[in-house]
């Protein structure tokens, strides 16, 4: 379904990007995996490496200069700019709105939000530049739309991620890139594991499926969304929930 694609994928070295990198190299991507986490990085290229010619690289997609990085990397051990890019690079710091601080709030903003808009920026600019028609998926969260206790900054974050989604298919549609949304439910992460064993009981009573989702069932519609089989798809926002709050 990928065959000779070149994606990059940020939050790579773990979780739902890890799945990422393994589901597109098993239909054929070339996969560029970047993360800070130097050796969550290195488990998930081990995990892929006899499939392709794959690299992975660390990146803090928060920082325009890292970002920037990464893409003439690319370029320079590719000679193309990606035809795809799946932004799940993620970070939480949850508590609730009155004892939140400023510099939690910044961390998560500066990651989820402001990462998503850089590499948005640069990988639309490296596939204008090589006239690449390409697929853009970024990671947003069932949160950025309901809202959650404790999330605050997190559902701003991911709600800023479908704005930009919608905002950039706008842009970029004259140029055959498209643009789109995955909002996850509660996914089986390093993310939910900090979650009391209580809630998550009581969250698998709300969710009509009747459990959590698996990060593949993520990495699977992402995969969708790289592909021809989605040509007609942009500035969508596809909810994998399991039903939760339809």
């Amino acid at each position: 379904m990928l065959s000779g694609r070149l994606a990059v994928v940020t939050g790579a070295g773990s979780g739902i990007g890890r799945a990422v990198c393994r589901v597109f190299a098993s239909e054929g991507a070339t996969v560029i995996g970047a993360d800070m986490n130097e050796k969550g990085m290195e488990e998930t290229l081990a995990m892929i490496k006899d499939t392709g010619d794959h690299q992975s690289f660390q990146c803090d997609v928060s920082s325009s200069a890292s970002v920037n990085n990464l893409l003439d990397k690319i370029k320079e051990k590719y000679s193309s700019a990606p035809q795809v890019a799946v932004n799940s690079a993620g970070i939480t710091r949850d508590r609730t709105m009155m004892k939140l601080t400023e510099e939690d709030f910044d961390k998560v903003v500066n990651v989820n939000l402001k990462g998503t808009w850089l590499l948005n920026k640069a990988v639309g600019k490296a596939m204008l530049t090589n006239k690449v028609q390409g697929s853009i998926v970024n990671i947003s969260s069932l949160v950025g739309k309901t809202g959650n206790i404790g999330q605050t900054n997190y559902a701003a974050s991911k709600a800023g991620v479908i704005g930009i989604t919608k905002s950039m298919a706008k842009e970029m549609g004259k140029f055959n890139i498209r643009v789109n949304a995955v909002l996850p439910g509660f996914i089986e992460t390093p993310m939910t594991e900090t979650v009391p064993e209580n809630l998550m009981q009581m969250t698998k009573l709300l969710i009509p499926l009747g459990r959590l989702g698996n990060p593949e069932e993520i990495a699977n519609t992402c995969a969708f969304l790289a592909s021809d089989k989605s040509s007609y798809i942009t500035g969508a926002t596809i909810e994998v929930t399991g039903g939760l709050f339809m």
